[in-house]
């Protein structure tokens, strides 16, 4: 599946885009609220986390990762996720989002995640989508609220690393099916 945005082309991923994601991982200030800052390594993303991400291709119909490529320069950005979490039910599925540096600030994960919010309710029947971030990464928690999801819960998660901030916990935003049609249609102004 292809989505397209004012700014973004979100498209399927390849078995030659290793290079993009390891280059994505390899930042350490991407990786701050992952991993505490521990990139991952290129052998890790070949072996493990690229088939990861087309394995999904082959399981569900519609969801799964998008490679996000800047529709102007064609440069890829990084990746959104739309995808039932484990032990979640296939029509609530979790948005993600991992974007490289450069592409901060610029409003580019709350244009992708809208638009993957879109694409859950409208094409693929969705009840409800939800994000999880941790307390302290305000920048992502905005993406959310922007995005139109609500704050839910707060709860502790165990990490496999230390991750500064951690004490304070994780949080989860949510917006349903019929929260995501009251927005649009007064967006619409109807």
């Amino acid at each position: 599946m292809l989505v397209e945005t004012a700014r973004l082309t979100l498209c399927a991923f390849h078995t030659g885009d290793v290079d993009l994601l390891a280059q994505l991982d390899g930042d350490p200030a991407v990786m701050q609220f992952i991993t505490g800052g521990r990139t991952t390594p290129r052998s890790e993303i070949e072996n493990d986390v690229l088939p990861a991400f087309l394995s999904y291709y082959e399981r569900f119909d519609g969801y799964g990762f998008w490679a996000a490529i800047e529709r102007d320069s064609q440069e890829f950005l990084g990746w959104f996720h739309l995808r039932p979490a484990p032990g979640a039910p296939d029509d609530e599925p979790e948005l993600g989002y991992r974007l490289r540096r450069d592409a901060w600030g610029r409003g580019l994960a709350t244009e992708g995640a809208r638009a993957l919010i879109e694409v859950a309710f409208s094409r693929l029947g969705a009840r409800r989508v939800v994000a999880e971030t941790m307390t302290v990464n305000v920048a992502s928690r905005r993406v959310m609220e922007k995005a139109g999801m609500q704050l839910i819960r707060e709860f502790h998660q165990d990490w496999p690393y230390r991750i500064e901030g951690d004490e304070f916990g994780d949080v989860e935003y949510a917006i349903t099916r019929s929260e995501w049609v009251a927005a649009t249609t007064a967006r619409r102004g109807g």
